[in-house]
């Protein structure tokens, strides 16, 4: 008599920890036990990076058109681009830059959850906060300082700011390629980036605040 192989049991439910974590929040509307000014905080700027994420989306569209012309007029008709390289990176580069604050707002960045995931909502919120705290504001102010410098010097040609404002401009270009694309544009996207960060991350923080008293995420 053969026996019948009998069929692993199925999970009913699934394990879907991680989606929670990186989508805690589905609605814009903080719960009504919070603060109010901090409700009315995280309400705006979460609003407001939601806005940036909806306009920065469109960078795609440069980015896909330059791509499948390159493709098509390279392949098909022997006829490759100049210009198609560096609109593909700085658009790439602005959709990085500029979409972190929206990608931050809707808690989708890369981390390792393999632990976190397992902790109380207490210890979770208290060690975000501690890594803010830290880490992530000190970081991103002098990232901050550091690409303001970047960018004007792009549009200056010199990293003296009165010298920039009182003399002789020499806007920057690309040298890497023929093309030679001039470079503030994209350069200007690395304070832009870094300031929405900023401003998303003081968000970030009344959150955790909240959900280590709360002992819950809003």
């Amino acid at each position: 008599m053969v026996k019948k192989k009998l069929a692993p049991k199925v999970k009913e439910t699934l394990d879907i920890t991680d989606e929670l974590i990186a989508e805690r929040r589905t609605s814009l509307k903080m719960p009504k036990d919070m603060v109010p000014w901090m409700a009315k905080t995280i309400e705006f700027i979460d609003a407001k990076m939601l806005l940036t994420g909806k306009i920065v989306c469109w960078i795609c569209v440069p980015l896909i058109f330059s791509m499948v012309y390159e493709v098509i007029g390279r392949h098909f008709f022997n006829r490759p681009t100049l210009w198609v390289y560096d609109v593909t990176r700085m658009s790439a580069g602005a959709f990085f830059m500029l979409g972190a604050a929206y990608t931050l707002s809707k808690g989708i960045h890369i981390r390792a959850d393999f632990l976190y995931r397992n902790w109380k909502v207490k210890n979770q919120a208290k060690v975000d906060l501690f890594l803010y705290l830290l880490f992530f504001f000190p970081g991103f102010l002098v990232f901050f300082w550091v690409s303001f410098d970047y960018a004007y010097t792009s549009i200056c040609g010199r990293s003296d700011l009165m010298e920039c404002i009182g003399g002789k401009t020499r806007i920057q270009r690309a040298m890497d390629t023929t093309w030679m694309p001039i470079m503030w544009p994209l350069k200007s996207c690395m304070p832009i980036g870094a300031f929405l960060l900023l401003v998303q991350g003081f968000s970030e923080i009344l959150k955790s605040y909240y959900a280590f008293v709360k002992g819950r995420w809003p």
